[in-house]
């Protein structure tokens, strides 16, 4: 049986940035879909799965935020900003919406490549490393579904972003998990972008897990240290 090459998803609204990034990642072995607009894209989602989405921030017919966090809450894709959008902010914004990594206009397409190439490999790791469910303090995390059902059958969803950060955790439990580590496994430029995406990422986590945020019992920060996650979990 032939393996199909990931699909990448193209929403930006430049024929030329489309053509360009479709080209580099045809000729690097993917298959490739590109919308100029987002109703288009949405609408075709309901036919196809991307593996990664190319997100434009600056569209025509919608707000490109609006898409990342929509895609983040409802696909396992991974998702990766491809704007002109150069302040911190927008990063930031960005990442805590739910993007997994952000590239400033004007790219080499070169590095697009390589950053999907990453991030492919970031989930082919994880998969192969564990089981797509664990069990923890009353919880079940599904990953493939990216969803956490409680003991009476409740069901919270999480975004591909939350769904790292959380399997992070769960595969070193009880071990003390510095910002520098999570940088290292999650990926993305250190700074303080990083930092205060992954803050967001934990916070929500915390609240979907009905935590206290006053005082959390399952994800816990060492302040100047990092984070650890209290829990017993069972991998099947």
């Amino acid at each position: 049986m032939t393996v199909k090459a990931p699909l990448i998803a193209i929403l930006d609204d430049e024929p030329e940035i489309r053509r360009m990034l479709q080209d580099a990642l045809e000729e690097a072995g993917f298959r490739c879909a590109a919308y100029g607009r987002a109703t288009e894209f949405e609408a075709a989602l309901n036919r196809v799965t991307p593996d990664v989405c190319l997100v434009d921030l600056g569209l025509p017919d919608r707000d490109g935020l609006a898409v990342v966090h929509r895609l983040a809450l409802e696909s396992g894709a991974a998702i990766i900003i491809i704007s002109g959008r150069a302040q911190v902010q927008d990063r930031v914004t960005g990442l805590e919406l739910g993007a997994d990594d952000y590239i400033i206009k004007p790219f080499d397409p070169a590095e697009v490549v390589a950053r999907v190439r990453a991030r492919l490999r970031k989930g082919r790791g994880a998969a192969e490393r564990v089981a797509q469910v664990a069990q923890f303090a009353g919880w079940t995390a599904y990953f493939d579904r990216y969803v956490l059902v409680d003991q009476s059958g409740v069901e919270v969803p999480f975004s591909h972003a939350e769904g790292e950060v959380l399997r992070l955790f769960l595969e070193a439990p009880k071990r003390l998990i510095s910002r520098a580590q999570m940088q290292t496994s999650l990926g993305g430029a250190a700074g303080e972008s990083f930092d205060r995406a992954m803050d967001v990422r934990i916070s929500r986590l915390r609240t979907k897990l009905g935590e206290d945020p006053k005082n959390p019992l399952l994800i816990k920060t060492i302040y100047g240290a990092g984070y650890i996650f209290l829990g017993d979990v069972v991998w099947g």
